[in-house]
Protein backbone atom coordinates (compact mmCIF):
# COMPACT_ATOMS: atom_id res chain seq x y z
CA UNK A 1 0.00 0.00 0.00
CA UNK A 2 1.45 3.35 -1.04
CA UNK A 3 1.03 6.45 1.05
CA UNK A 4 0.02 9.83 -0.36
CA UNK A 5 3.55 11.21 -0.31
CA UNK A 6 4.95 8.22 -2.16
CA UNK A 7 2.23 8.38 -4.80
CA UNK A 8 3.16 12.02 -5.38
CA UNK A 9 6.70 11.12 -6.40
CA UNK A 10 7.82 10.45 -9.94
CA UNK A 11 9.79 7.34 -10.86
CA UNK A 12 12.87 9.56 -11.01
CA UNK A 13 12.18 10.79 -7.46
CA UNK A 14 11.82 7.22 -6.18
CA UNK A 15 15.10 6.25 -7.88
CA UNK A 16 16.77 9.23 -6.16
CA UNK A 17 15.43 8.13 -2.77
CA UNK A 18 16.67 4.59 -3.41
CA UNK A 19 20.15 5.82 -4.36
CA UNK A 20 20.14 8.12 -1.30
CA UNK A 21 19.40 5.17 0.98
CA UNK A 22 22.00 2.96 -0.73
CA UNK A 23 24.53 5.79 -0.23
CA UNK A 24 23.69 5.64 3.50
CA UNK A 25 22.29 9.15 3.31
CA UNK A 26 25.59 10.61 2.15
CA UNK A 27 24.93 13.54 -0.16
CA UNK A 28 28.62 13.55 -1.02
CA UNK A 29 28.43 9.93 -2.22
CA UNK A 30 25.21 10.62 -4.05
CA UNK A 31 26.75 13.59 -5.86
CA UNK A 32 29.70 11.41 -6.83
CA UNK A 33 27.37 8.67 -8.11
CA UNK A 34 25.36 11.11 -10.21
CA UNK A 35 28.48 12.96 -11.35
CA UNK A 36 27.12 16.31 -10.15
CA UNK A 37 28.03 18.82 -7.47
CA UNK A 38 27.04 18.55 -3.82
CA UNK A 39 24.94 21.78 -4.01
CA UNK A 40 22.99 20.31 -6.93
CA UNK A 41 22.23 17.15 -4.95
CA UNK A 42 21.28 19.25 -1.92
CA UNK A 43 18.84 21.28 -4.05
CA UNK A 44 17.33 18.09 -5.45
CA UNK A 45 16.88 16.71 -1.94
CA UNK A 46 15.36 19.98 -0.68
CA UNK A 47 12.86 19.94 -3.56
CA UNK A 48 12.01 16.32 -2.85
CA UNK A 49 11.44 17.10 0.83
CA UNK A 50 9.09 19.94 -0.15
CA UNK A 51 7.15 17.64 -2.51
CA UNK A 52 6.69 15.13 0.29
CA UNK A 53 5.50 17.88 2.66
CA UNK A 54 3.00 19.07 0.04
CA UNK A 55 1.53 15.60 -0.37
CA UNK A 56 1.38 15.02 3.38
CA UNK A 57 -0.21 18.39 4.15
CA UNK A 58 -3.77 18.24 5.38
CA UNK A 59 -4.07 22.01 4.86
CA UNK A 60 -3.94 21.56 1.08
CA UNK A 61 -7.26 20.07 0.08
CA UNK A 62 -7.45 21.01 -3.58
CA UNK A 63 -5.71 18.73 -6.07
CA UNK A 64 -5.20 21.83 -8.24
CA UNK A 65 -3.29 23.58 -5.45
CA UNK A 66 -1.32 20.44 -4.65
CA UNK A 67 -0.24 20.09 -8.29
CA UNK A 68 0.68 23.77 -8.58
CA UNK A 69 2.71 23.69 -5.35
CA UNK A 70 4.46 20.54 -6.60
CA UNK A 71 5.41 22.36 -9.81
CA UNK A 72 6.84 25.15 -7.67
CA UNK A 73 8.78 22.66 -5.54
CA UNK A 74 10.23 21.16 -8.73
CA UNK A 75 11.39 24.61 -9.83
CA UNK A 76 9.05 24.66 -12.83
CA UNK A 77 7.02 27.66 -11.60
CA UNK A 78 8.30 30.69 -9.70
CA UNK A 79 6.65 31.84 -6.47
CA UNK A 80 5.05 34.93 -8.04
CA UNK A 81 3.44 32.88 -10.80
CA UNK A 82 2.26 30.26 -8.31
CA UNK A 83 0.66 32.87 -6.07
CA UNK A 84 -1.00 34.64 -9.00
CA UNK A 85 -2.46 31.37 -10.31
CA UNK A 86 -3.65 30.33 -6.85
CA UNK A 87 -5.33 33.72 -6.34
CA UNK A 88 -7.04 33.52 -9.73
CA UNK A 89 -8.20 29.98 -8.98
CA UNK A 90 -9.55 31.02 -5.58
CA UNK A 91 -11.41 33.97 -7.15
CA UNK A 92 -12.96 31.69 -9.74
CA UNK A 93 -14.11 29.26 -7.06
CA UNK A 94 -15.64 32.10 -5.03
CA UNK A 95 -17.49 33.46 -8.07
CA UNK A 96 -19.04 30.06 -8.72
CA UNK A 97 -20.59 29.89 -5.24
Amino acid sequence: MKTAWLEGLSDEDVAFVKRFILASGSLKELAKGYGISYPTVRLRLDRLIEKIRIHESEAIRSEFERKLRTLYAEGKVDVGTMNAILAAHQNELEERT
